[in-house]
């Protein structure tokens, strides 16, 4: 499954986006997480795969900076909020308008950046992010630049050491990943309180990095709390992550 066709969009500014696509039926636009690809986080652990089975048209793009979308190393191409410009210029230019939408971690904080806007999705899934994540956009990037200013500098093992493997393993470009960072807008508690869309928060039972996923689930209309096994890193390895989704989605 992790060589389906690679097809591209334009980002509002004209950047060249990719994305992949599984299935037929309900579309399901599925945004991956910071460093990673659509195909680590939802093709290569067979997430895709299931949701396909259930009757959805699983969408999912490379966000700028990452996998095979444009990776300018240009600080004007990632102004505030460019993720969420991307994935809604690639919901008008598929002419979506009854879909569900979800992400993991960035994904997940992208996700809740388009329902504040205005994004209108039957269902959300917002997967492993928590409250303080959502809210303090600013929190883990110290941990972030510092890897990818100096990828060889940890050991291995630590938590830097294990960021800058997976960026090794993914092909990561740390000059546009650092522009990404710079990107990022913090959601207030009370934006959150508007939302209106029916949310499934899925988190692992050992993820912590992004605060309280329960927290955020608590704080939203429409939220519902649930857990897979696993930490921030292997939780999306888990089978239960795609089951888990599907269940929420069947509904």
């Amino acid at each position: 499954m992790s060589d389906l066709p690679v097809r591209t969009f334009r980002g509002r500014d004209g950047a060249e986006l990719a994305y992949r696509e599984l299935g037929e039926g309900r579309p399901l636009v599925l945004i991956h997480g910071y460093f990673s690809t659509a195909t680590v986080n939802w093709l290569n652990y067979g997430h895709a795969a299931k949701l396909a089975e259930r009757g959805h048209r699983v969408i999912m793009p490379d966000l700028r900076g990452h996998g095979d979308s444009a990776r300018s190393h240009d600080a004007a191409a990632y102004p505030p909020d460019v993720l969420a410009d991307d994935a809604f210029a690639l919901i008008e230019q598929l002419g979506l308008t009854d879909y569900d939408l979800g992400g993991y971690s960035l994904g997940g904080r992208t996700t809740v950046r388009m329902l504040v806007r205005g994004a209108t999705p039957g269902r959300a899934v917002v997967a492993g992010t928590g409250l303080d994540g959502i809210l303090h956009t600013a929190g883990r990037s110290a941990h972030f630049r510092r890897v990818l200013v100096d990828p060889g500098g940890f050991e291995r093992g630590s938590a830097e050491g294990r960021a800058a493997a997976f960026l090794k393993t993914v092909g990561g470009d740390p000059a546009a990943l650092l522009h990404v960072l710079g990107s990022f807008v913090d959601t207030p508690r009370e934006a959150l309180a508007q939302i209106e869309t029916p949310v499934l928060v899925l988190a692992g039972d050992e993820d912590d990095c992004n605060g309280s996923a329960q927290e955020l689930a608590e704080l939203l209309p429409g939220g519902r709390y649930a857990m897979v096994p696993g930490n921030h890193l292997s939780a999306v390895a888990q089978a239960e992550l795609g089951l888990t989704i599907a269940g929420f989605l069947g509904e």
